[in-house]
């Protein structure tokens, strides 16, 4: 029978509505029940495309046995991090606290009234290697709230408090240090950072596991800006950003078949990821590689963000416009076009099987036999095996295939140059590359016959203002043909359309999380709104509609509404008022997402430079945009000024805060030929941040002449697109 999952939406909930544990919903109806029954709740957190989140559903949530214990001592409660962050990160907070690591899924124990007392991640279903099995940490718990539940609440207020003194004692670096002097050190140690802990071999950073975190290589790109490709420190951060860009699209990390990047890769050398793909990803090494097109002029880059907007395309993109969360790593094993057996997905090498149900195992969908591909291929098998690695015993072996998950399988990862292959098989490069083409096309439509991995259609807020933002700058770096660009635009316009539709109150000025056949029930978190200003941001610089930055404006007085504290300056990740978040936390890291407030600070100085809002001489008043936005980045100095690589983000918002504003003012008509030619001679090349803005009708004139009088005067020279540059309202 269903437990109380079976009412919600989200797709990680629903996954789990069948199970024997008697789970609820994160809400007051479970808070109740747990003070009623006297119990102490056990909150699981994960995602709907969490391979270790499935392992654990596996072993321990789909038992019989521990689903008694849960229910006899626990009041058991499952968030879906996606749809409630701001409750993930109190218990992940606490967890890496108290482990010093974190993860998903996230298993936590708290009192009746929140506070947790003892927590963890994956728990395996019974004792081994020394290690606390699921069961026998549930028994220890349940005994210790019937004999010593007075240490476990204590141990909850002790635990509270810590996070609380924390929370109050991060922040603004005790200094008198100018912010030029500390921003300026913060950038060389940064750089100094990523250069010692490059991989020189494979790329990246460090060892493994190794992710794509984007933020990194935006700092670089930065570095590159700011100092110039030719310079010896811009040409050196170019090659750790590029390299680094050039490996990932090379390995198994990168889906060579059907497009985009997995979501981190389990080696050093990126060639066996774990599977999923999230939309944050795709969106985020987008911009990493539209902006190494620009640095470097390399169309490989361009290629790079075609493939992932291909992706997205097909896989990620709703019928409304809206853009889904993401594809899961495991799928059903079998099906057409496949041989794979059944293979096991969790920690001991057992078979993950669900009675009744197909075997499902991470990479199913993915992975190919040398055997497979001779059917499918024919003569072109031979030509994949040599660029791809293919081998016929499979090449995943030893410590990085412990379970023998991927015997005799092959993750396509490309080993030689196309130069290298063409020679091989004494081919010209550009006949090779056709012929590999037209392979990978092949193989595409055969893995299509394959059961596909998980969907989860959530349509997060957040994420998709990480995706407009990406499309914008497509339609600027990529759009030398209009249909290209128009292209681009249309696909972000209509994912920003459906927001506005679908998770805007406009009465109330408030953005939604997140809709799966309709709108979700809570409101946005920090991250919504600073993601999705930023994609407003950038779809007003791609498409000069004014619509969107005038949008932009509203949201984030909104957003400074809801979350800024007032008292030390940046944003809390929650909203005020609500009764079961004990604790208000910041985001004070750059990880998979970068914080809120990194993206906040950057852009409040970026409206400050599109709608200057100085004080009557000239200064940034502190409730100016570029006030709060100077305010939200010395909120954060502590952090960024002591390890600038754990807020990379932050650390480029300096940039603009210390910077003097500059302009492209565009006039004429965006129909015309010669307007588009300016727009993409203002995108060739990586330089300084500027804020771009046009006059393309009478509309237009009107508003800029109240908001920028300095604008007034600016018209099309001889009736031709014309460009305005500004440097400090000065116009030339």
């Amino acid at each position: 029978m269903p437990n109380a999952l079976d009412r919600e939406t989200s797709p990680y909930l629903l996954q789990h509505a069948d199970n024997p544990v008697d789970w609820m919903p994160w809400g007051d109806a479970a808070f109740e029940r747990a003070r009623r029954e006297d119990k102490p709740i056990f909150l699981s957190i994960g995602y709907s495309t969490c391979h270790w989140c499935h392992v654990m559903a596996h072993e321990s949530f789909e038992s019989d046995a521990t689903a008694a214990l849960l229910n006899e001592h626990f009041i058991s409660i499952k968030v879906d991090r996606e749809e409630r962050p701001d409750v993930d990160r109190v218990y992940m907070a606490y967890v890496q606290t108290m482990t010093g690591h974190g993860g998903w899924p996230l298993s936590a124990w708290l009192t009746p009234d929140l506070k947790p007392f003892y927590g963890g991640t994956y728990y395996p279903p019974e004792d081994r290697h020394g290690r606390a099995g699921f069961p026998t940490v549930l028994r220890a718990i349940a005994r210790g709230w019937r004999e010593e539940r007075v240490k476990l609440v204590a141990e909850g207020e002790r635990a509270l408090g810590l996070l609380r003194a924390r929370a109050e004692g991060a922040g603004r670096a005790e200094t008198s240090e100018p912010l030029v002097e500390a921003a300026g050190r913060a950038f060389e140690e940064g750089f100094r950072h990523y250069h010692e802990s490059f991989d020189a071999r494979n790329g990246g950073f460090g060892g493994a596991p190794k992710f794509p975190r984007a933020s990194n290589l935006a700092f670089l790109l930065r570095v590159v800006a700011l100092q110039g490709a030719a310079s010896e420190l811009g040409a050196e951060a170019m090659r750790l950003a590029t390299s680094t860009l050039r490996a990932m699209a090379r390995g198994g990390i990168h889906d060579q078949v059907g497009g985009g990047f997995h979501r981190y890769s389990v080696d050093e050398g990126w060639l066996v990821p774990h599977f999923e793909k999230m939309l944050y990803d795709q969106a985020q090494i987008a911009i990493n590689c539209l902006e190494a097109k620009q640095a470097t002029g390399d169309e490989r880059f361009a290629w790079m963000a075609r493939d992932i907007f291909d992706y997205v395309r097909a896989e990620l993109t709703s019928p409304q416009g809206g853009f889904f969360t993401a594809e899961d790593a495991d799928s059903p094993v079998g099906g057409r076009g496949t041989s794979v057996p059944p293979v096991s997905d969790s920690e001991d090498g057992r078979d993950a099987r669900v009675a009744g149900e197909p075997a499902h195992a991470e990479g199913a969908f993915y992975v190919w036999s040398a055997a497979e591909l001779r059917a499918v291929l024919g003569e072109d098998a031979g030509l994949i095996a040599a660029h791809f690695g293919v081998l016929d015993p499979g090449n995943v072996t030893g410590p990085l295939d412990p379970h023998g998950e991927f015997r005799g399988k092959n993750i396509l990862v490309q080993r030689r140059s196309l130069v290298e292959t063409a020679k091989l098989f004494s081919l010209e490069p550009e006949a090779a590359n056709e012929r590999i083409g037209a392979a990978l096309a092949t193989l595409q439509v055969a893995r299509a016959g394959r059961p596909r991995p998980l969907l989860d259609d959530k349509i997060v807020t957040a994420n998709n203002g990480l995706m407009i933002s990406a499309l914008a700058k497509a339609a600027q770096v990529l759009g030398g043909e209009n249909a290209e660009r128009e292209r681009f635009l249309r696909s972000a316009e209509r994912a920003a359309a459906f927001v506005e539709r679908e998770l805007f109150d406009a009465e109330r000025g408030v953005l939604f999380r997140c809709w799966r056949e309709g709108r979700g029930v809570h409101e946005g978190f920090a991250e919504d709104y600073a993601y999705f200003i930023q994609g407003l941001l950038d779809l007003y610089e791609g498409s000069f509609a004014l619509r969107w930055l005038i949008w932009a404006e509203a949201l984030q007085e909104k957003m400074d509404e809801l979350f800024w504290d007032e008292t030390r300056g940046g944003y809390f990740n929650s909203a005020a008022g609500d009764a079961s978040i004990v604790l208000r936390l910041k985001e004070d890291y750059d990880g998979a997402e970068p914080a809120p407030s990194s993206v906040a600070a950057m852009n409040l100085l970026r409206l400050a430079t599109l709608l200057p809002d100085q004080d009557a001489a000239g200064a940034p008043h502190p409730q100016t945009y570029r006030g709060r936005g100077v305010r939200c980045i010395e909120a954060f100095r502590a952090q960024w000024s002591r390890t600038p690589q754990g807020m990379p983000q932050m650390v480029c918002a300096l940039e603009l805060a210390l910077e003097a504003p500059r302009h492209v003012v565009l006039v004429g008509d965006p129909e015309v030929g010669d307007f588009h030619a300016l727009v993409a001679a203002l995108h060739e090349q990586l330089g300084p941040r500027r804020a771009l803005l046009a006059v393309t009708n009478d509309t237009d004139r009107r508003w800029w002449a109240e908001r920028a009088p300095w604008m007034t005067d600016m018209v099309a020279i001889g009736g031709r697109a014309t460009a305005y540059v500004c440097a400090e309202f000065a116009c030339q």
